[in-house]
């Protein structure tokens, strides 16, 4: 349906009784428009039918004749007959689903061949999914299908809390629905949002729109801070009853909504990260001494007198792999990959090692990074810095000028680099073949184009993932967005690490051949869910690209990336086409890496920025000197810990690119931009503006000549009057109408269609 434009009240009257009912209708108003990335996905998603009210599973049906006549008590023969189940197959169906309904305590079976609703209150343990600010879902492993409990009977529980449930009865085959019993573990206690004062107290209003209370603070507790600043809270006492606030004391203040560092530092508490190391991490770091002993080379190989050489972006000061050439007596090549040996510097249960654990990555903000280790490591000691010796790990193979692998040796060392290069300085050598080490160079550009189309024809992926840059001035405000572009360069260096990391897990996997498979870190990466993929050869026949989803899947994918490239559509089918993918992830299993269809995969080649890159060399070492088999469940636990920092880090990055986007287009209101129909919603439709890839909404309040209709099934919107229609894949005209910094969002006008798909 189209939605109506936001109604926005003036301030209340500051009653703290009311504040909470206030919070919620305040949101209730501008939910939709607040919380476009998650609708945005779900479009894409396709989600189950059990949140988007489709067609219901055999199980609803079924459950349906007793929720229909909670009281009566059915035979077997009534229920089929019910449910038309005539032949045996069907009435055998109708049978297993009704056992299936007693083993999850739905029915009762009350005698041999006898069954009814169960009444009986049904208590379920699950995850908090705030959808928005009228309900929540409840996730839980016990169950199908998601419980959802509107916010009056959520006990104040937040989004990822664990809880208690108890399941109402459904009534009349209806959506599982239950009220929270207790609140057994929270996901977080601290919040960023917008301080809003009265005289003597004020209230927090958090960025999290669909949260649906603000945070009551005591003047003892404001921590000077004032109206309209940017403040992280905790909460420290939780209502006993509905209808009151939580309350909180400010913690840490920002400054001024809307200044590059407050909303940067807001984003970091956002998500959690850390703000500083701790002393004693600093203080350990610092005690280190750049000199590196004559015993310890001795114990090394020793690859100071080859020549190496780094290639990282131009403005990179943490250099974590360098590359070695050299020319064998048999007209092979011996090219070695050379990684910081952090673990040589970082010890287990060291202060240091517990931190580099506890953050798991380098987080990469649009203007600054959160490092996992000091700066001392990061940039100093463990930087494969210029004209410097430095410790290394290595991978050293031996190749032909076909690409063919020959050999491959596994160690510690120590290396001279001659030469530190930015991408562009070695792309300017692949170019024009002039320069110094310009023949090392292209020798290994060319061996790294044989790897990467040996890739490609075992069945690897092209995906070329579009990264929004931003060019800032002093004071972080964006001059321009950008698209980074990947040149051969970047593909060098990526087909050599990629190798170095596929064959350190071939290595450790084939240790276990004949007895008991060693433990590894491996990078894995499941096959795609075949109904996303379905759902996504729709999306791309609409742009008239055809997509088999019962070939080949890889080859499929690869020929439509071909096709794209450079069209205007290219960065929403790329986009989509990832989420029909399962999420990479860190396991101990050895499951397979679809993307780069590789059959073991390890992350080795990033130490400094990424913890299991440091455990992967640890196993390997151990397994070098003839160690037994490290404890699995012990790595298991740091690489589900791994993979959830992981994400965290993602969704902090995507929040700052996001935020810089809004302010970019900020200074451009009123500006008239080609784009593409990226999403439909039944409050609005998603366009991906194609010069910088800002995406922002054009709601059907917004478009004044029809009353415009969701058509979900042909993701398009329709005029009631003019038969109108706007679909995703449209090429179409917009301008620029707002930029909200506070919800971080971008508010379009449709001016034209430009084209159909």
């Amino acid at each position: 349906m189209r939605s109506k434009k936001d109604n926005k009240g003036g301030k209340d009257k500051e009653s703290r009784n009311d504040r909470s009912d206030r919070g919620r209708s305040r949101r209730r108003g501008g939910d939709a428009a607040s919380n476009k990335e998650s609708a945005r996905e779900a479009y894409a998603r396709k989600e189950p039918s059990n949140r988007k009210g489709g067609p219901k599973s055999p199980k609803a049906v079924v459950l349906e004749v007793f929720s229909n006549s909670p009281d009566t008590v059915f035979t077997m023969r009534q229920v089929t007959r019910r449910l038309g189940a005539v032949d045996k197959d069907a009435r055998e169906q109708v049978q297993n689903l009704v056992k299936a309904l007693v083993r999850e305590n739905k029915l009762l079976a009350v005698d041999e061949d006898k069954y009814m609703m169960n009444l009986k209150v049904d208590i379920v343990t699950g995850r908090v999914d705030l959808a928005n600010s009228k309900y929540a879902y409840i996730v839980s492993p016990e169950r199908e299908e998601d419980i959802r409990v509107h916010t009056e009977h959520l006990k104040y529980a937040m989004d990822g809390d664990l809880v208690k449930v108890e399941v109402l009865p459904s009534v009349r085959g209806g959506r599982q629905e239950g009220v929270v019993a207790e609140v057994l573990e929270r996901s977080r206690t601290e919040l960023v949002g917008l301080m809003e004062l009265s005289k003597n107290f004020g209230f927090v209003v958090p960025d999290f729109k669909r949260l649906y209370f603000d945070i009551f603070v005591g003047e003892r507790h404001l921590n000077e801070a004032q109206s309209g600043d940017k403040v992280l809270v905790r909460i420290i006492d939780w209502p006993d009853r509905p209808g009151k606030n939580p309350t909180g004391e400010v913690i840490r203040v920002f400054g001024p909504a809307g200044e590059h560092e407050a909303e940067i530092h807001s984003i970091m508490a956002e998500f959690g990260l850390p703000f500083e190391f701790p002393e004693a991490v600093e203080e350990e770091a610092e005690s280190m001494s750049e000199k590196i002993p004559a015993g310890e080379i001795a114990k090394r190989r020793d690859f100071r007198d080859v020549t190496t050489f780094t290639i990282d972006p131009a403005d990179a000061k943490d250099f974590d792999d360098a590359l070695s050439i050299q020319k064998l007596e048999n007209g092979h090549w011996e090219i070695g990959v050379h990684i910081a040996d952090v673990t040589h510097y970082v010890q287990p249960r060291g202060v240091l090692e517990k931190e580099a654990y506890h953050r798991a990555t380098s987080v990469y903000l649009v203007d600054r990074t959160i490092p996992m280790l000091p700066e001392r490591l990061s940039n100093g000691l463990c930087s494969l810095r210029p004209q410097e010796e430095k410790l290394t790990f290595s991978v050293v193979f031996e190749l032909d000028d076909s690409g063919k692998l020959y050999d491959t040796w596994y160690g510690r060392t120590v290396i001279y680099s001659d030469r530190r290069f930015s991408y562009e300085e070695a792309q300017e050598r692949i170019e024009t073949g002039e320069g110094d080490f310009a023949e090392e160079v292209n020798t290994l550009n060319n061996i790294a184009k044989k790897l990467q189309a040996k890739r490609f024809k075992n069945g690897a992926i092209s995906f070329e993932t579009v990264e929004v840059k931003f060019k800032l001035d002093e004071n972080g405000k964006p001059l321009s967005v950008y698209v980074k572009e990947r040149k051969d360069a970047h593909k060098l260096i990526e087909e050599f690490m990629l190798l170095a990391n596929k064959r350190v897990a071939e290595f450790v996997f084939d240790l276990g051949k004949g007895k008991k498979r060693p433990t590894m870190v491996y990078r894995t990466h499941g096959n795609p869910d075949p109904d996303k993929l379905s759902t996504f050869s729709l999306f791309a026949r609409k742009f008239g690209y055809k997509v088999d989803v019962d070939g080949d899947i890889s080859e499929e994918l690869n020929h439509l990336t071909a096709e794209i490239e450079g069209k205007p559509e290219q960065s929403v089918l790329q986009n989509l086409a990832i989420r029909t993918m399962a999420k990479a992830k860190y396991s101990t299993e050895p499951e397979g890496h679809f993307g780069l269809a590789f059959d073991h995969y390890s992350h080795f080649t990033s130490p400094i920025r990424r913890y299991p890159d440091m455990m992967a060399h640890r196993l390997l070492q151990h397994y070098l000197d003839g160690g037994s088999s490290a404890e699995k469940e012990e790595y298991e636990e740091r690489c589900k810990h791994s993979s959830e920092m992981e994400k965290r880090a993602a969704d902090a990055e995507r929040a700052s690119i996001k935020y810089k986007q809004v302010e970019f287009m900020k200074d451009t209101i009123g500006n008239q931009y080609k784009g593409i129909v990226s999403g439909v919603t039944e409050w609005g439709i998603f366009v991906e503006i194609e010069e910088n890839k800002c995406e922002g909404m054009v709601r059907l309040a917004d478009i004044n000549d029809d009353y415009y209709e969701l058509d979900s099934d042909n993701y398009r919107i329709i005029g009631r009057q003019t038969k109108r229609i706007i679909s995703f894949g449209d090429e179409v005209l917009v301008e620029v109408k707002s930029a909200n910094l506070a919800d971080r969002t971008i508010d379009l006008d449709l001016v034209e269609t430009l084209k159909q798909h």
